[in-house]
């Protein structure tokens, strides 16, 4: 005898869709202000950071779309529903950072040692910045929040992103004080290159974030499970009265969605109604361990001669 629970909500894809599409505005904004600015003043520093808030744009926007799409029910082509769109779109924007890091570190090889350039520390460089840091901040805390609320890795990307602009903006900012300084203090001159080291240190903490993110992602499209997740629900289900074992536990994540099926032990002379029941049961104490999950619990008779059952 089997028993199938499952956990949907049409609310949770309103709640990510409207969090991703708010930073869909916010990377439309700082993008624009930040390419502004960048060619103003002639900042490889802004300009890298102009690059990186255009692809976090395209990125929120995958976003977006996997946000909308990843909640749809299963369907005949789609049995556990949709949930990896939103993996391979925390992969794509992976990919798309990566890229970016590429152009940012051969601009200031170039400008470190083949290229001279000029670049004005102006008041609007200043402002654009930290504007940036703002609406970074802002944005970030409410996916991070959107994310957890909804087990999301899309969302969680895109928070990742945001954040990272925080203290990418940040050594920018260092950078274009190292050139006011080089410009006005003869013995720090050797700051006039600092613009584009703050860029070489923004395609590192980028870089860096990537990896990281990559990581998670490509053990998501593998079906990782959880660390330690099959032992806890182990636990919970044993501690159900009438149930002998649980075993064959297996776990996989899809998007935001956890599948989890398991085999336990029953009482082989009890009724149907019964077993039905236990299984119930102890579909109820996986959902106190992993709440948004879709339960699949095949009760199998205890093999005989077996002890009393685990309390």
């Amino acid at each position: 005898m089997s028993l199938e629970i499952s956990n949907t909500s049409s609310q949770a894809r309103k709640e990510k869709t409207a969090a991703a599409l708010s930073s869909v505005v916010a990377a439309v904004g700082l993008t624009t202000l930040k390419i502004i600015v960048g060619i103003m003043t002639n900042s490889l520093g802004i300009l890298a950071e102009a690059a990186h808030s255009g692809l976090d744009l395209v990125a929120a926007l995958v976003t977006f779309f996997a946000a909308r799409l990843s909640d749809k029910p299963a369907d005949s082509e789609h049995h556990f529903g949709h949930g990896k769109i939103e993996n391979l779109s925390a992969l794509f924007e992976t990919l798309l950072l990566l890229a970016t890091c590429g152009w940012i570190i051969y601009e200031s090889i170039q400008r470190l040692f083949f290229e001279t350039v000029e670049v004005e520390a102006s008041f609007w460089a200043f402002l654009v910045m930290g504007i940036s840091i703002a609406v970074d901040y802002s944005r970030s805390r409410m996916l991070y929040r959107a994310a957890r609320k909804h087990n999301s890795q899309a969302l969680e990307a895109d928070a990742l992103h945001f954040s990272t602009d925080i203290w990418s903006s940040s050594v920018v900012i260092l950078g274009l004080i190292g050139l006011i300084l080089a410009k006005n203090v003869p013995a720090l001159r050797f700051l006039n290159k600092a613009d584009a080291i703050a860029a070489l240190l923004v395609a590192g903490i980028v870089i860096y974030v990537s990896i990281e993110l990559g990581m998670r992602t490509v053990q998501g499209l593998l079906d990782h499970s959880p660390k330690g997740l099959a032992e806890k629900i182990e636990k919970a289900v044993e501690a159900v009265p009438g149930i002998f074992d649980c075993h064959r536990v297996r776990v996989r994540t899809s998007g935001p969605s956890l599948f989890i099926d398991l085999h336990i032990y029953v009482e082989p002379n009890q009724s149907l109604e019964n077993a039905h029941q236990l299984t119930r049961k102890a579909a109820e104490a996986v959902l106190s361990v992993a709440p948004k999950s879709d339960v699949s619990i095949h009760a199998e008779p205890l093999p005989q001669p077996q002890l009393s059952p685990k309390d």
